[in-house]
């Protein structure tokens, strides 16, 4: 039975009445049809225009379309992230600021191209990493304090960047030569091209250095305003045109030899992903590390064996000399940035994770030389009968 004050109250509010009659309504439908019918507003895509801070023929332009192709399909297509490459929207050299001011939504480069802001970013991968490879500077930058540190430089410049370094990148050649480098005084006077701290180590070695992004380091060679340079992998240097302007290459150096990409998105375009496309963004970010590092050991390897037997080019081994002048260069840079307190604190940090993990590495890792060579050397022919 119902009661008098609520059968009043239904007849005197007949939406209330029409409403609950459609819901029982829609009730009955999602019964009947056997799933229910949610009504639910589809918004497009969101879209995120990058640039990198490589040409278009460069792998490590590829590297970043690699790491946009993660995240668009990982989404479904709900990001979908579009990279342009070097100079599209601004000099690769000013790439932070375009990021961080939200004229691009993100980009792909290295943080020693931001050496300008704050020299202290050129610890990640500029320098000798105290002995430690990028895949080592990685485990110290993930889980040993380096990117709270990072964090930490960025809002000191007023960064507004949300930065994921990634991709460990093998030890870079000494550079390109017109003859081999068989002693320190040959870099002596030589206009060298590099970047970050390393432009305190090769000065201190004798060298004129002129900081120059890639895509306008052969040019430079070819016109004569370089006598050398260094930039980064044997496919890299190949597509950039290195050979074509020089038939010697120095490998091994202390200069970059555990660097690192840097994925970057802009803090306020990033803040405002919904939770799971975050989680799904800095998973992208370890599978793109991985996957990189896999193609660059395929790739590297066949372009360092097609510009040997193709090309002309001959490859030399830095001598030790060499090596150790550019330690004892990296010393005289640090020690002049002792007023710099994050290059110091980041270095500090750097240093008690290396004493370790290095320790652990060359300990516990065998030397790959002795099996290549019982594989892969040359066995001398056996002595003919007299």
């Amino acid at each position: 039975m119902v009661k008098k004050q609520d059968k009043k109250a239904a007849e005197a509010s007949p939406t209330r009445r029409k409403f609950l009659t459609g819901a029982a309504a829609a009730t009955t439908g999602v019964v009947a049809a056997g799933f229910p019918m949610i009504a639910k507003a589809q918004a497009g895509p969101i879209t995120m225009r990058w640039q990198s801070t490589w040409p278009a023929k460069d792998i490590f332009h590829e590297y970043a379309l690699d790491f946009a192709k993660k995240v668009n399909d990982m989404t479904g297509g709900d990001l979908k992230i579009e990279v342009l490459p070097a100079g599209a929207v601004v000099p690769a050299f000013q790439l932070l600021d375009a990021v961080s001011k939200g004229t691009l939504d993100g980009g792909h480069g290295v943080l020693v191209y931001h050496y300008g802001k704050q020299n202290a970013l050129a610890l990640w991968g500029s320098g000798p990493a105290y002995g430690m490879d990028a895949n080592m500077l990685l485990a110290w930058h993930k889980y040993g304090g380096g990117k709270e540190l990072l964090a930490k430089l960025y809002g000191s410049i007023g960064a507004n960047v949300v930065s994921f370094p990634y991709g460990p990148m093998p030890t870079q050649p000494l550079g390109w030569f017109k003859k081999p480098i068989t002693k320190v005084q040959d870099m002596k006077g030589l206009k060298f091209r590099t970047v970050g701290i390393s432009i305190d180590v090769f000065t201190a070695m004798g060298a004129a250095v002129n900081a120059l992004p890639g895509g306008e380091i052969v040019p430079a060679m070819d016109r004569g305003l370089l006598d050398a340079a260094e930039f980064n992998n044997a496919s890299s240097d190949r597509l950039l045109g290195f050979p074509d302007v020089s038939k010697v290459c120095m490998l091994q150096s202390f200069h970059q030899n555990a660097e690192q990409f840097e994925i970057m998105f802009n803090k306020g375009k990033f803040d405002a992903l919904p939770a799971k496309m975050k989680a799904i963004i800095e998973n992208a970010v370890d599978a793109a590390s991985s996957d990189m590092s896999w193609k660059a050991v395929h790739r590297y390897s066949q372009d360092y064996i097609e510009m040997q037997q193709k090309q002309g080019v001959k490859f030399y081994k830095t001598p030790d000399a060499v090596l150790q002048a550019q330690l004892n260069g990296y010393d005289d840079a640090v020690a002049k940035r002792k007023d710099n307190a994050l290059f110091r604190e980041i270095e500090e940090s750097q240093r008690k994770f290396a004493e370790r993990a290095v320790r652990w590495d060359l300990d516990t890792n065998v030397n790959r030389r002795m099996a290549y060579n019982h594989y892969f050397a040359k066995k001398a022919a056996p002595a003919k009968k007299s």
